[in-house]
């Protein structure tokens, strides 16, 4: 099946903006997306939707980088790096971070701003693009948990997306249960952690969801992904899909590359959803090295009919 498909890739023209009013990327009942973060090198949010629609992506799971400055927020004067190491900060950046904070604040909570992301949601449903997952949050205060639901809830999104961890399970859950939304949890290796339970996150709160990324729980485990989804059908709401190698690979273990071209069983996965009509959205996370000659939008595309060919 998978040579088969790669075949078909071989001939495969990406999709552009001209190519049709407005894409549709639901394949035999299966919601093919991506998360936003496959066009990272692609900073302007209006690039950004530009990508989704030339890589032909009728849905997406947005990032919320940039995005507060798209709408017209001021702009926090620290870097990333100054962020993450604030005891590091001179007296005259924590000067300036107080008042970035109060600004970003007096702007998030004025009359006016949910409606800004209002109209960035219909700039996207008028684009063809459905934004079902917001992966952005003001922090960890309810309050700003609280302000997290109602933007993610203005864009049209579900929920909203973070790293999969028992605080995280605890209060963002809580915040969804709150604005009768869900909040879905997205793991890196931690299913490969001894300790480990995934069982005792979710029940933490009855919002909490899963971002199953099938490559990251095939790579770092080996364990099969389809066994997985089968259990955890009902308490997932979205998968990252990509191709990574098995774990024990003697070559490159756990390593991301095009589709078709590792072992995780991506096809298999995406037939499984589709066989039993599960409403999870299945996003594309484009990983793997760009080729020479190619850019994030035409690999994008080329994922997106991949998983074309496997449900159709």
């Amino acid at each position: 099946m998978a040579m088969l498909i790669m075949a078909m890739l071989l001939v495969l023209t990406p999709l552009t903006a001209g190519a049709q009013d407005k894409p549709d990327s639901n394949y035999g009942g299966v919601q093919i997306g991506a998360i936003t973060y496959s066009f990272r090198t692609i900073r302007e949010v209006d690039d950004v939707l530009q990508a989704c629609v030339d890589a032909g992506l009728s849905s997406v799971e947005l990032m919320g980088t940039g995005i507060e400055a798209y709408l017209g927020a001021p702009e926090n004067p620290l870097s990333r790096r100054e962020m993450r190491r604030p005891d590091e900060l001179s007296d005259e950046k924590k000067e300036a971070l107080a008042k970035y904070q109060e600004e970003i604040k007096a702007w998030r909570y004025s009359e006016g701003t949910l409606e800004k992301y209002a109209a960035l949601k219909k700039k996207f449903n008028d684009a063809g693009i459905n934004i079902h997952i917001y992966k952005w949050l003001a922090g960890m205060s309810d309050e700003e948990l609280d302000y997290s639901f109602k933007v993610a809830k203005a864009l049209g999104a579900i929920g909203i997306t973070t790293e999969i961890g028992e605080e995280a399970c605890t209060k963002v859950g809580a915040a969804a249960e709150r604005a009768g939304m869900v909040a879905i949890f997205h793991n890196h290796y931690q299913y490969a952690e001894e300790d480990f339970d995934v069982d005792k996150l979710l029940a933490l709160n009855p919002a909490n969801r899963l971002n199953f990324d099938i490559g990251h729980y095939f790579g770092s485990t080996g364990k099969d992904p389809v066994a997985f989804i089968e259990k955890y059908h009902d308490q997932i709401a979205s998968i990252h899909v990509k191709d990574k190698t098995a774990k024990d690979n003697q070559v490159e273990g756990n390593v991301n590359k095009a589709f078709g071209q590792g072992e995780t069983p991506v096809v298999e996965v995406l037939q499984l959803i589709q066989k039993n009509s599960w409403p999870i959205y299945c996003d594309i996370e484009l990983e793997y090295p760009i080729p020479e000659g190619s850019d994030a939008v035409k690999e994008t595309a080329i994922c997106r009919e991949y998983c074309k060919q496997a449900l159709l």
